[in-house]
């Protein structure tokens, strides 16, 4: 028997290498930022030239394959449940958690917008100089706002007239995931022997997905580098402690919903330990944090499902695929926020019932948000203007919406991963080895 060569050393695993990525990045970037200046023409030659271009071609990769990945998960996760029965069960559980988290998140952000007032306490002239700054960029947003479907034609708009055209459009996606449930529910009414060999072809379709995207996480750590470099270089910490108010109301109460909310769930309802679920979801949080899409993380999230969670294939790829796009707990928490932050400063009182509508509102757009980066822009803008909040008040907080963005996806990510694991329960084989108290 031969034995191991010596001096072998283990692959580092890949949440280290991305931590790693994450911290030199960002260290490097600060830098930068305070001892040479983002304005140094060296400094704007490598970001426009080098770790841009990079980071924006990491995730061109990652969406590239995410098409070909959603539908084929979330077909073979509707089949691999054998029954319309199981299908519906865990369907209407997975909606109920969306709902329920969902509402938790934005009452709670509410409350806590509204106890401590960020928006009376903005300097006047830092918010003129930020609304001059980001004019052209909230005009983009709020005409791409007047271009969302509203009320009934955006529940019409779940249902795509061509599948080809929501497959090409990545704010879009839910269209797509339909055309997918139904396809995988047609697969599990037709049992035939074509079929069975059309879901063989499908699942072969996801295996190929899987593999291609693992190729592509490899490049993960270089990209997270470049993806916080960019960060540090560009906005420092200044603007982050200038609407310092603003960030923490958002910040705290992210951290409150996902670790106290999360938390308590997975322990009263699931039985799961808290510690060992975040520990097992690590991964996939940090890749949420430093790509700031769900869609992006959604590979990294299946495999941690699998290898870490070990929870169920049927249960992890339906709620996760779906949760992608439908369920976004941070996002809903962050709209609702936003909105009244936006109110306090222009000095708009608005009614129990209003805010109320805004906390409704708020549920809804994070279930319709597109999972890309800065995808709840729109819907913020959207939402100010339904309760006579100046939409354009937007650009006051663009400067701080990636940090804030890749904050609230990591919230999305854990609460998807937090619901499959509830959802999972009394399902079969939904005993996660990690989760003994």
């Amino acid at each position: 028997m031969t034995e191991p060569t010596r001096g072998t050393r283990a692959a580092m695993p890949l949440h280290w290498k991305i931590a790693i990525g994450f911290v030199v990045g960002l260290g490097l970037g600060l830098f930068v930022h305070y001892g040479i200046g983002a304005d140094a023409e060296w400094v704007q030659a490598l970001t426009r030239y080098a770790t841009t271009p990079f980071s924006q071609l990491f995730l061109s990769l990652i969406f590239m394959l995410i098409v070909p990945l959603l539908f084929s998960a979330l077909v073979v996760g509707v089949s691999e449940m054998g029954d319309i029965g199981a299908l519906g069960r865990i369907g209407w559980r997975t909606l109920a958690w969306t709902i329920l988290l969902s509402g938790l998140a934005v009452l709670l952000g509410l409350v806590m917008v509204n106890l401590f007032k960020p928006g009376a306490g903005v300097d006047p002239a830092l918010a003129q100089q930020l609304l001059t700054e980001g004019a052209e960029r909230a005009q983009a947003i709020v005409r791409d706002s007047t271009q969302q479907p509203k009320g009934m034609d955006m529940l019409l708009s779940i249902v795509p007239q061509n599948v080809i055209g929501a497959a090409s459009n990545n704010a879009n996606i839910l269209a797509l995931m339909f055309f997918a449930l139904m396809f995988g529910v047609g697969l599990v009414l037709t049992q035939t022997p074509q079929t069975a060999v059309l879901k063989r072809g499908i699942e072969g379709l996801f295996e190929i997905s899987m593999t291609l995207i693992g190729l592509v996480i490899r490049l993960a750590p270089y990209a997270v580098f470049c993806f916080m470099f960019n960060l540090a270089v560009l906005f420092g910490w200044d603007l982050l402690l200038r609407l310092g108010q603003f960030v923490l109301v958002v910040v705290g109460a992210l951290v409150i919903h996902m670790v106290v909310t999360y938390s308590l769930a997975l322990r009263l309802v699931a039985g799961w330990s808290p510690l060992a679920f975040f520990r097992g979801v690590q991964e996939a949080m940090l890749m949420a944090f430093s790509t700031a899409s769900s869609n992006a993380t959604l590979p990294t999230a299946l495999r941690v499902a699998d290898d870490n969670l070990k929870l169920p294939k049927k249960v992890s790829r339906f709620v996760l695929t779906i949760g992608a796009t439908a369920n976004q707990n941070g996002t809903a928490l962050f709209e609702g926020v936003t909105v009244i932050f936006l109110a306090q400063f222009f000095n708009v009182d608005l009614s129990l019932g209003q805010q109320v509508m805004v906390m409704l509102v708020c549920i809804l757009g994070g279930i319709g948000t597109a999972g890309v980066p800065s995808g709840s822009l729109p819907v913020v803008a959207l939402i100010c203007a339904m309760v006579g909040v100046p939409p354009e008040g937007i650009g006051l907080v663009l400067g701080v919406n990636h940090f804030l963005d890749m904050c609230r996806t990591t919230v999305n990510v854990a609460g998807d991963l937090g619901i499959a694991a509830l959802v999972s329960r009394g399902e079969s084989d939904s005993g996660p080895d990690i989760a003994a108290a």
